[in-house]
């Protein structure tokens, strides 16, 4: 039975990602090595983590202010990293709380000093993105998350602030046309639009480093991988090869064709959220996201028959997270609109059967 993926994370990379990177674990580019023993000191190497870097410079339209990185430790490693490099001990660095991820980030934070949430939806489920906030004139950096997998809500405009900008872009990162240049620190695993499991993207506006007074061990100062171009030392070759292969893929398909796509798919399964008497939606309309669309059974009766009748029409991963409930549909880039409609006629099927 063909499977189609609405996990979370990892998600589904386009087929031509998955033929390329099967045949270089075998034999990379016909050099009879495959590509998981090749020396990341390599000319070969340096083609995969310097075309990779320029593809996202690219993308995001960054200037010589800014460097790409490749990390590893996944997003919740920048928890804490950005934090550690960019919060001075008199600084205040502010949150806007819209779920988990962000909850997290906040904790983590609070290790190296002064934290205020300038704005949440926790009370409210993470149900909407709190809009209405004040920074105050001692805001070191502004963090947000800007698509969050748990609720379902994406952040479809960017704050004005005068503060640097730190995002999490994790789960919804060159699902549109973006300027890099609008934020100070970006970073996202590569687990959903960017690449394999395995490795971290991370843009940072340079300027903003060297300013705490605190030691940093090396492997967790950004200046170090800045320096040594994400090779100071042996990263995850083949996570960032499929990143490599993947933003290839972004490229050729062009962002606004990648976003006119999202959206046609997120209005297919959203369109039918509100049409059927057995689902509504979890989170406010103006705030739904386009990459995660979170629902609930009107009857929670049904819940787990209708979780059988998907896994047995090879529907996988559509299971809320565990803090939740309910239903979670991921629609991440290389997700085709056929896959979503998969979903829809599951969903209309279970509504005849049940009238």
């Amino acid at each position: 039975m063909k499977r189609i993926n609405f996990c979370a994370g990892p998600a589904i990379l386009p087929p031509s990602v998955y033929k390329q990177a099967a045949e270089a674990v075998v034999d990379y580019k016909g050099l009879g090595l495959s590509l998981l023993e090749i020396s990341h000191r390599t000319d070969w190497f340096d083609e995969i983590i310097h075309g990779a870097r320029g593809l996202v410079a690219d993308m995001m339209q960054l200037n010589d202010d800014y460097d790409v990185l490749f990390l590893t430790g996944g997003a919740s490693s920048q928890f804490a990293l950005v934090p550690f490099n960019l919060l001075p001990t008199n600084g205040t660095a502010c949150y806007i709380d819209t779920g988990r991820w962000s909850d997290k980030a906040v904790k983590e934070a609070k290790l190296f000093g002064n934290v205020k949430v300038v704005a949440s939806s926790a009370k409210e489920g993470y149900k909407h993105i709190p809009k209405n906030f004040e920074l105050g004139t001692d805001c070191t950096y502004l963090h947000l998350t800007t698509n969050n997998t748990v609720s379902g809500t994406q952040m479809h405009q960017l704050p004005e602030v005068q503060a640097p900008i730190v995002a999490d872009m994790s789960s919804d990162i060159f699902s549109k046309p973006m300027d890099g240049k609008d934020y100070g620190l970006i970073y996202a695993g590569a687990q959903k639009n960017v690449g394999a499991a395995g490795t971290t993207l991370v843009v940072i506006r340079k300027d903003l480093l060297g300013k705490v007074q605190r030691a940093i061990p090396t492997m967790l100062d950004y200046r170090t991988h800045i320096k040594h171009l994400s090779l100071f030392n042996t990263p995850p070759v083949f996570p960032i090869y499929c990143c490599y292969l993947t933003l290839q893929w972004v490229q050729a398909q062009g962002l606004e064709t990648i976003a006119a796509n999202n959206k046609a798919k997120a209005d297919l399964i959203y369109n039918e959220i509100d049409r059927n008497g057995l689902f509504t939606g979890y989170t406010a309309l103006a705030d739904r996201s386009l990459m995660n669309a979170t629902f609930v059974c009107t009857n929670p009766d049904l819940e787990s028959t209708f979780l059988q009748t998907l896994e047995e029409a090879g529907c996988i991963g559509l299971k809320g997270h565990r803090s939740m409930g309910g239903f979670r549909a991921s629609m991440y880039n290389a997700m085709d609109i056929a896959g979503v409609q998969v979903l829809v006629d599951v969903m209309q099927e279970f509504e005849r059967k049940l009238g």
